[in-house]
């Protein structure tokens, strides 16, 4: 072989390492994110008693929106933490620029963190949370079967295995429905976006607009909802502090420092007093 092509394979090698790396890397922090988040609604998700009921169908549900709900609260997260983590990274590689050990902080890696998160957090505010809500409240279509109702499930031995086929079933009807009424709320949305931009624009720019969904629309609806966050976070900030120093100063007991000791020493003698002269 050629040291040409050597070289050209040496350098593809190179690549193709350094893509998986990134592939792990993010795989890991993905994973991360999503325990802890895991643990964050498990925390503070209300009870819910499905399995006291033995509804299987209803428990499944609640389980598959949870983990819709733990993925768009990881990517939330992720997004939140992208920029310390980006502006951390490029000083530690400031600050070390020739150690082996931390130079898969590269701007690669940061690159497609910034995408993925873009991405994610598009499909969770467009679909899945939108999905999981609906999902939740769907109960499938007529017809459908569902598990625990004595009514519609017929008998059978209990090792036939129908139970598992009628849970699956079950559960597709709802996936139906949600899809079928997201599908027609998309639909919705998209013809009153139509009517009101014929309205506004007649040419043919404004209604050639509107098929950019994705290069346009979809990153305008997100920097809007980031920009409603922070206005948000701005205005729900100073109450949150105040209620803060609040309730921690009901809590902590106040020192007593400017208190004076003589004044307190004689107004005890005479308390003494008093109940002596009582008895």
């Amino acid at each position: 072989m050629a040291p040409v092509e050597q070289d050209a394979l040496a350098v593809r090698e190179q690549l193709f390492h350094e893509r998986v790396r990134e592939c792990i890397i993010c795989a890991l922090l993905f994973a991360s994110l999503y325990i802890l988040c895991h643990f964050i609604i498990t925390h503070f998700k209300k009870h819910t008693d499905f399995t006291a009921v033995h509804d299987d169908e209803d428990a499944a549900v609640n389980r598959i929106a949870l983990g819709l709900c733990t993925f768009t609260l990881a990517v939330a997260l992720g997004a939140v933490l992208l920029l310390p983590f980006s502006i951390i990274s490029n000083e530690v590689l400031l600050s070390f620029p020739q150690n082996y050990y931390i130079q898969w902080l590269n701007g690669s890696l940061i690159h497609g963190l910034w995408n993925l998160v873009f991405l994610f957090s598009n499909l969770s505010l467009v679909f899945l949370m939108p999905f999981a809500y609906f999902f939740t409240e769907s109960e499938g279509f007529a017809g459908s079967k569902k598990v625990g109702d004595p009514a519609l499930v017929p008998p059978c031995p209990p090792l036939c295995g129908s139970l598992l086929t009628q849970l699956l079933q079950g559960i597709m009807a709802r996936v139906y429905e949600t899809s079928v009424v997201l599908l027609l709320l998309s639909l919705l949305v998209l013809g009153m976006v139509w009517v009101a931009s014929a309205i506004v624009g007649t040419d043919a720019a404004t209604r050639q607009s509107l098929y950019d969904l994705w290069e346009y629309y979809l990153p305008y609806l997100y920097s809007c909802i980031s920009l409603f966050g922070v206005l948000l976070l701005l205005l729900c900030t100073p109450f949150g502090l105040s209620t803060m120093f609040t309730v921690t100063g009901k809590l902590l007991v106040k020192p007593r420092l400017l208190e004076d000791l003589d004044e307190q020493l004689s107004c005890t003698r005479f308390e003494e007093a008093a109940v002596s002269h009582r008895i």
